[in-house]
């Protein structure tokens, strides 16, 4: 089963800060709720693992990121993950586009494209499902990267407090407030927008 995403996030930094952001694959997989880079294989390729929280139980999935492609001109990248859960039931891939795209007023847009592949077990909740799940996941996503960036913006704005000028970090503190995925709290959303296309079906 695929899902293709195709979205576009606004945010509060100019296209220069998100790019160099961008490139740090530990800080951006931070900011991915339940994501954690817990090995760099080489200058290109990672090991992690996604936790999935579930009331009480806690699900684990492993799996490796590759950035198959990077522009800085275009100021674009491509992933590739791949990834099993721990029992080996359930599969997926994700082929990502992702790009910074200078917007007025001094600020950008995150534009990412998405294939999404799932198999095994995963692939049972169906596409319509999947689509929802994972515009919910991007939305807590982009919220963190926007949080990360503007932090970023800000530090490069405020006065040095010594010589030399601003100094800017090279990157923010990895985004552990995105934590663990809370499922339930996905399925909640997702009953949310099932309820509200229900009436709006009826009102029409």
């Amino acid at each position: 089963m695929k899902v293709q995403i195709d979205k576009k996030y606004p945010l509060p930094c100019s296209a220069e800060i998100a790019w160099g952001f961008l490139q740090n694959i530990e800080a951006v997989a931070a900011c991915m709720p339940g994501a954690k880079i817990t090995e760099r294989v080489d200058a290109g390729r990672y090991k992690g693992t996604v936790t999935a929280k579930v009331g009480p139980a806690t699900m684990s999935f492993r799996g490796e990121v590759q950035v198959t492609e990077v522009d800085a001109n275009a100021r674009s990248l491509r992933l590739l993950g791949k990834g099993t859960d721990s029992t080996g039931s359930s599969g997926a891939s994700m082929n990502l586009g992702a790009r910074i795209e200078a917007a007025e007023g001094g600020l950008c847009t995150l534009v990412g494209v998405s294939e999404l592949s799932m198999s095994g077990k995963a692939a049972a909740f169906g596409g319509r499902m999947m689509s929802t799940v994972a515009d919910q996941i991007l939305k807590q996503f982009a919220d963190n990267f926007a949080a990360q960036v503007s932090a970023l913006q800000a530090s490069r704005a405020a006065p040095a407090t010594g010589g030399g000028g601003p100094q800017p970090p090279e990157a923010p503190v990895p985004a552990t407030a995105a934590g663990e995925l809370n499922v339930l709290a996905l399925a909640w959303a997702i009953f949310k927008d099932w309820l509200r296309s229900l009436f709006s079906k009826r009102a029409a």
